[in-house]
């Protein structure tokens, strides 16, 4: 591949990375209530999860995906199911009035980064419009008439571009939660971002459930 078309896969992929999504809105929930270094871990997930389609779209996998109703249904579906879940907990938390402070158990931190990496692995991994993505622009940048070694190598170089873009620009809205970490851990605050996160996991689980393959 050219540079000429690597910068022109960095700019379709930083239109989708800059988008609002389900992705910037878990780093919102979790750095207030757990620190930046769980929001490092949501990245973290994600950029595995990035890495799995991307191997799952070499191995042909995504294809079948793409082409199986009965498949990409399931996988929509608890995608859908999985958002949703985490909007219910969300907005239960904020009518309970559940809040959590990094500074008030610091010991408890390193035990809650296995399940904010999970979360962010998840949102991702059961979200078929990552593959659908996949599928549909990487037949644009990788050299027709490859060989194996060599389209694989694009591929990876690909979702390399994806996942650093999304890190940075994930990264770039934790360190801005961190220097609002005092005002984002009032009580009222939390309560108020609970609600909001919840209702917009609630809808970007209703939209996953209607999307249509294509």
């Amino acid at each position: 591949m050219s540079l000429a078309e690597l910068l022109s896969f960095a700019s379709v992929a930083a239109l989708l990375v800059m988008s609002p999504g389900p992705n910037s809105v878990l780093v919102t929930k979790t750095v207030p209530a757990s620190g930046r270094i769980a929001g490092f871990a949501n990245i973290a997930g994600f950029v595995a999860a990035f890495y799995l389609h991307g191997a799952l779209s070499i191995l042909g996998i995504s294809l079948i995906l793409a082409q199986s109703a009965h498949a990409f249904f399931i996988v929509k579906m608890a995608g859908a199911c999985y958002l949703c879940w985490i909007g219910v907990k969300a907005l239960i938390g904020a009518w309970r009035g559940d809040v959590m402070t990094p500074s008030a158990d610091p010991a408890a931190k390193p035990r809650r980064l296995p399940r904010a990496f999970a979360e962010g692995f998840l949102t991702n991994v059961l979200n078929p419009k990552v593959s659908m993505f996949y599928l549909a622009v990487f037949p644009q940048f990788v050299p027709h008439g490859a060989d194996g070694h060599m389209a694989i190598g694009s591929t990876l170089t690909l979702v390399s571009i994806h996942a650093l873009l999304n890190a940075i620009w994930c990264g770039l809205l934790v360190l801005l939660l961190g220097r609002v970490a005092n005002a984002a851990r009032q009580p009222r605050f939390q309560r108020w971002l609970k609600g909001i996160t919840g209702v917009v996991f609630l809808g970007f689980g209703a939209k996953l459930a209607t999307l249509r393959a294509t």
